[in-house]
C-alpha cells in the first residue's frame, strides 16, 4: 500500500501570483534641489534596477519637470522599493521623495 505523500506548494510561486495579481502602480521621483544626481542615479540602478542611462534620464527628466516616473510594478513591491529608496537617502541626509499612483 502506498502512502499519500502531502506536498506543500512553492511559497515563491505563492509570492509571484501574488504579485502577478496586484494592481500596478507608478512610481514617481520628485525633484528637490539638495539630493546630487550622482546620489539619485546610483538609487535608480541599486533600488530600482535601471541601466545606467536610464538612471541619468529620469534624473535629468526630474530636474527639469519636477517629477518622472521611475517604472511600474505590483502595489506591494512599488512600496518595499520607495520605502528603502527614503530609507537609503535619509541615511545620507537627503530629502529625495518617491510617490505612487495607480498605474
Amino acid at each position: 500500500m502506498e502512502a499519500d505523500i502531502l506536498t506543500l506548494p512553492d511559497i515563491s510561486e505563492d509570492t509571484e501570483l501574488e504579485e502577478a495579481l496586484e494592481p500596478l502602480y507608478r512610481v514617481i521621483i520628485h525633484n528637490d534641489d539638495v539630493t546630487p544626481f550622482d546620489f539619485v542615479i546610483h538609487v535608480l540602478q541599486k533600488i530600482f534596477e535601471l541601466t545606467p542611462p536610464e538612471a541619468e534620464l529620469v534624473t535629468v527628466i526630474a530636474h527639469t519637470t519636477g517629477l518622472a516616473h521611475v517604472t511600474t510594478l505590483p502595489k506591494t513591491e512599488a512600496q518595499k522599493r520607495v520605502g528603502k529608496a527614503h530609507f537609503a537617502a535619509s541615511l545620507e541626509g537627503y530629502p529625495l521623495h518617491f510617490t505612487i499612483e495607480p498605474a
